[in-house]
Order: structure tokens, then C-alpha cells, then sequence
């Protein structure tokens, strides 16, 4: 059984701000976190360019778990406390059909480049949304030289899982983070982008400057590291990433 976490006792509810793939991780870790402490989580996700939004126009929040980009960022501007800043996770690109489709090469760059050319239809995260791996995704396809041709053929998703136009039929590739695409059903993991072009995403988390819970939301943060939680990365797709 899991030891009780000691907190004041006039410990506030927490509000988490999680950015993307980081998501399903943190509610694990919100559950966990609720039963040992009693404090009440509340756990809201949104495309990481969203997040850096929503705290820039000054909403609540104690924590926030984003890409470690946009934390820096926050941080600087003053929004976070940097101090507590932690490191949580990494995950990485990967390809995606719907289940019972034919799986196509992607081990090796040209290949990889083939498979999108063959793809009648490409869905991913819209970079305008702030999604890291769509933003990402558009500057791979102009070192490919191959821009002109996936803007005629993408299906942009503003937020959410990308995956799921595998199974609506609204694309007949994805691209998207893996630990995402995991979490679809019907959605077949291809596999990862070739190591020459993958991009990771390494998520961390810190306390919000003018969080009224401080004492709770360093305690929320400190969960990450513990064994349970490194599980529940792994099983969503992603890698713990330390200090």
C-alpha cells in the first residue's frame, strides 16, 4: 500500500495544466497522488502551444507539465517557478496505420520518404495549433523536399489524438507522437521515425509562480521520479528522462 503524503492541513485543490503526449502519465500520477494526499487534481491537456497561452493570459493553475521549451520560456517571463522545475519524460515521432492495413518501410530515411510520397492521405497534429511534432513534422518536409507535395495531402487535427483519423478513415497515415498513437484503438504502431530524423519531445514540469498550493505542487512533481510512475511512462510509450 502506498504511504499517505504528509501535507498542511489546509492543502488546497491542484489544477495541472499537461501538454500533449504527457498527458495520460499525469492523470495516472494525479490518481495516485489524490489517494495518498487527499488533495483533489484536477488534470487539464491541451496542445503545448495552447498551454502557452492559456498561462500567458493568466490562468490558474499550480503545475504545469509542457515540452521543455515552452517551460524555459514560461520560466523567463516569470510564470514559473524554475526552481522546481523537474524533467518527466521523452518520446519520439512514430508512423501509424489502421490495424489490418499494409505496414509500410520506414527504417530508413528513403524509405521513410517513400511512404509519405505513397500516402494517399497523411494526418498530423496542425503546427498552428502548437503542437510540437506537427511544427516539427513541416520543417522535415521541406529538408525532404517533398513540402509542395504533403500540403497537397495532409490532414491537419488541431489538437488531440491524430490517430484517430486511421479509424474514421480520414487518413491513411499517421504521424504523430508514439505514445499517443498507443492509446487508439484500431490504430496499428508502424514504428518510429529512422534515428537520422527523429525528433523527441522531453516533457518536464515546474510550480506556478503565484500558486496559492506550492507546498503540494513540489509534492505532486516529486511523484515523477518514484517507480510507479516511471511504469506508467513506459507503458504509454514514453522513456523516463532524469536529471
Amino acid at each position: 500500500m502506498s504511504a499517505l503524503i504528509a501535507l498542511p492541513a489546509a492543502a488546497d485543490d491542484l489544477k495541472i495544466l499537461a501538454a500533449g503526449a504527457i498527458a495520460p502519465v499525469v492523470r495516472t500520477v494525479a490518481a495516485d497522488f489524490e489517494q495518498r494526499s487527499g488533495v483533489q487534481v484536477t488534470v487539464e491537456n491541451a496542445t503545448a502551444g495552447v498551454m502557452d497561452k492559456r498561462v500567458r493570459s493568466g490562468a490558474a493553475f499550480d503545475v504545469v507539465v509542457v515540452p521543455d521549451g515552452v517551460l524555459n520560456g514560461l520560466g523567463k517571463d516569470g510564470y514559473l517557478n524554475l526552481a522546481s522545475s523537474r524533467p518527466i519524460a521523452r518520446v519520439g515521432i512514430a508512423v501509424a496505420v489502421k490495424q489490418g492495413a499494409p505496414s509500410p518501410a520506414i527504417a530508413t530515411v528513403a524509405q521513410f520518404r517513400k511512404a509519405l510520397l505513397d500516402a494517399p492521405s497523411v494526418a498530423l497534429i496542425d503546427p498552428k495549433a502548437g503542437g510540437s511534432s506537427g511544427i516539427y513534422l513541416e520543417k522535415l518536409f521541406e529538408k525532404l523536399g517533398i513540402a509542395a507535395q504533403m500540403h497537397a495531402k495532409e490532414v491537419l487535427v488541431p489538437g488531440g489524438l491524430v490517430a484517430e483519423k486511421l479509424v474514421d478513415g480520414g487518413a491513411a497515415l499517421v504521424l504523430h507522437q508514439q505514445s499517443e498513437i498507443l492509446q487508439v484503438k484500431g490504430a496499428h504502431l508502424v514504428g518510429p521515425l529512422p534515428a537520422a530524423i527523429q525528433n523527441y519531445t522531453v516533457y518536464a514540469g515546474a510550480v506556478g509562480a503565484h500558486s496559492a498550493s506550492a507546498v503540494a505542487a513540489r509534492a505532486f512533481l516529486t511523484m515523477f521520479a518514484e517507480p510507479a510512475a516511471r511504469k506508467a511512462i513506459e507503458e504509454h510509450g514514453l522513456s523516463p528522462e532524469d536529471r
